[in-house]
């Protein structure tokens, strides 16, 4: 049995197989923090600063242990990270032979029904479908795991995917044809099998929740549940704690049933009938409002006359619909399932229209999209059922993220997610961020609050660019900010005759725009929400991060407005115990983005003067790496200055 303190030592094992180890005394204190939850099988919130090394922290007592472990991460994309290469690397390190596996959600799998029964109709809504379409066959007939991710020269979000996956409403489960060989079950048998299982956040709660992806069957065997980017789980805890219909979803529903009757039901033509009146119901539920997007609760939508009317309509072509599939439903598995999708449809729009449980208080909210309206009902709190998973079995349950804590205190994260005891560790970064780092607050900028806030931002931003010969994060609070900013920094960009690439999300998909970004050396990349994490560029191809405002949430968002209002009405202080937190753990993750490793340098500037002027401004700064501070533009420009200098002095040397 290897002792941590050697295994994570400069001459241990890890350092014989991983290129670059070197011993960090943060790295080694999470180990033994992790290793002691998993042996007492108890909670850990552990925050663990950029640069820790925190994955191999918790892999390597985690495969240590002996148990079976489930890890689940944010993204697919980190879910693949820690499948493919981390995961490997700590195997390596221990000479381990422990079984992996990695499970997604069936959407990421090609359904071999699906695949088969639409090439066979031929019908799709674009042109280029049944190209893709073709390749997708042929990736099927090759590959071992049918995980769209290794479908190579096929893009992961093209539209003919829809007609080669499955969903849990659309999989026929064992009545299918093609049951023995699914992709789906044969991950989800790898992973029964497996010591080591890898998930992502939305599967593991879908699967909490629905008991429907594989996951639940795991939970009773294992010894160890590890949750990485745990800031994220109580948003997303709330998605599937919650309830959505979609017009989107509905109207799939409307043309599956539609195609279905034309080939399998041709003799029965009142249930293609009742498709298209289905459709059409749902159809005009949308167009009950306007064409851009809106978010507004129940209370909200008394301007909308025709919303009671459309939605009973909706309701009674929805039962007219599921009445006559229910007749023809034993001709067919399609048509049975069909069905089933009718009255699954039917309970989502029951259960969101009932009235509200005090014990369980939840929101209910309409969005609409430029093709779908979302009826939400969100719960104000995901703590009373996620702190009972956690209390159901006796398991080891470790809860990591660079950004779990405010100023080390855990009380939010606790109080969200219903953690009543539980370990906590708060490692500092190894970097060494005065050296490394200026935070810049300009002065003399306009309240965020002011119409002429974003020029204000680009004008202060312009001379930190010049300097730092682009290399720029600029990041925002809303996508309104960001367009105009664009129009803004084109111009600007033009008059000086600058030549840095001006990248903006939206224009590309966000791998594309981070390859460029790097590649470019000096590129300007302007991002909103999905670019303040998740999101890693070490070296001299990101120099400057800026921030335009504090993130706080909207206050006229429909969930956070309930939110703080429930806490009022229960002698809370919405700002202090709900909204600051929010706000200092998303500041933190967007201001990681510029220091990733031991040599990169950087300047943070947040544009928002309250972080300097406000009373609780502290706290949000104290939230912040201990980079050197200043409200000066001067002490930029030597900062920049100086990497010059060391630039031109390893040139020389």
């Amino acid at each position: 049995m290897f002792d941590l303190k050697i295994l994570f030592s400069g001459a241990g094992p890890c350092s014989a197989v991983l290129q670059g180890w070197r011993a960090r005394p943060q790295q080694l204190a999470m180990a033994e923090a992790v290793d002691r939850a998993i042996a007492a099988r108890g909670v850990l919130l552990a925050e663990a600063g950029t640069g820790t090394g925190k994955t191999l922290a918790y892999l390597l007592p985690a495969l240590l242990s002996g148990g079976k472990v489930v890890i689940s991460t944010g993204t697919k994309a980190l879910q693949d990270q820690l499948f493919h290469r981390d995961l490997p690397a700590a195997r390596r390190a221990l000479k381990s032979p422990v079984k992996l596996a990695l499970l997604k959600g069936r959407a990421n799998y090609v359904c071999h029904h699906h695949l088969q029964r639409n090439l066979a109709d031929g019908r799709f809504s674009q042109r280029e479908d049944a190209a893709w379409l073709q390749k997708i066959a042929r990736f099927a007939e090759t590959t071992a795991s049918g995980d769209r991710a290794e479908a190579e020269g096929i893009p992961e979000d093209a539209n003919a995917w829809h007609y080669a996956v499955s969903s849990r409403d659309t999989c026929l489960g064992s009545d299918c044809a093609h049951f023995k060989a699914c992709f789906v079950m044969q991950a989800r048998k790898a992973a029964l099998d497996a010591e080591v299982v890898v998930v992502n956040h939305h599967l593991f709660f879908a699967d909490l929740w629905l008991k429907d992806e594989g996951v639940a069957e795991l939970l009773p065997a294992c010894n160890t549940v590890i949750l990485d980017e745990a800031h994220q789980l109580a948003e997303t805890a709330a998605q599937f704690f919650g309830q959505t219909v979609s017009t989107a979803q509905l109207l799939d529903l409307a043309g599956d049933v539609k195609r279905l009757a034309a080939v399998k039901a041709g003799d029965f033509p009142a249930l293609r009938a009742a498709a298209e009146d289905f459709g059409k119901a749902a159809r005009d539920l949308r167009l009950v409002f306007p064409q851009q997007p809106l978010k507004a609760t129940l209370s909200d939508l008394g301007r909308y006359e025709k919303w009671p009317d459309a939605l009973a309509t909706l309701s009674d072509s929805l039962g007219e619909l599921a009445r006559l599939l229910e007749t023809q439903a034993e001709r067919d598995a399609d048509l049975k399932n069909g069905f089933e999708r009718a009255q699954a449809a039917q309970a989502g729009l029951a259960d969101w229209q009932r009235d509200d449980d005090p014990e369980q208080p939840r929101v209910r909210w309409v969005e609409t999209t430029m093709g779908a309206l979302l009826l939400h009902a969100t719960p104000l709190s995901v703590g009373a059922q996620f702190g009972a998973k956690l209390a159901e079995r006796a398991q080891a349950w470790i809860l990591t993220s660079a950004t779990l804590s405010v100023g080390g205190d855990f009380s939010h994260l606790k109080t969200r997610l219903g953690i009543d005891e539980a370990d906590t560790l708060c490692v500092d970064s190894p970097f060494d961020y005065p050296r490394q780092g200026v935070l810049y607050v300009p002065q003399g900028l306009p309240a965020p609050n002011t119409p002429a806030f974003t020029e204000a931002v680009v004008e202060a931003a312009l001379p930190v660019l010049e300097r730092s010969r682009g290399r720029a994060f600029i990041l925002f609070t809303s996508l309104r900010a960001l367009e105009r900013a664009r129009s803004l920094l084109f111009d600007a960009f033009r008059f000086r005759g600058w030549d840095y690439p001006l990248l903006v999300q939206g224009d590309a998909p966000k791998n594309e725009l981070l390859a460029r970004f790097q590649q470019a050396g000096n590129a300007v990349l302007l991002g909103s929400q999905s670019f303040w994490e998740g999101v890693d560029v070490p070296g001299d191809a990101l120099s400057v991060v800026v921030i335009d405002k504090l993130p706080f949430q909207p206050p006229d968002d429909p969930v956070v407005a309930a939110r703080i209002a429930h806490l009022e009405k229960n002698g809370g202080k919405p700002f202090m115990d709900y909204q600051l937190p929010h706000a200092a753990i998303t500041l933190k993750q967007g201001a990681g983005r510029l220091i990733r490793t031991e040599t990169d340098r950087g300047v943070l500037m947040i544009c928002d003067t309250r972080l300097a002027d406000k009373p609780y401004g502290r706290l949000l700064l104290n939230a912040l790496p201990p980079m050197t501070r200043t409200r000066k533009l001067a002490v930029v420009e030597r900062f920049f200055a100086a990497e010059g200098v060391a630039r031109e002095a390893a040139v020389e040397e």
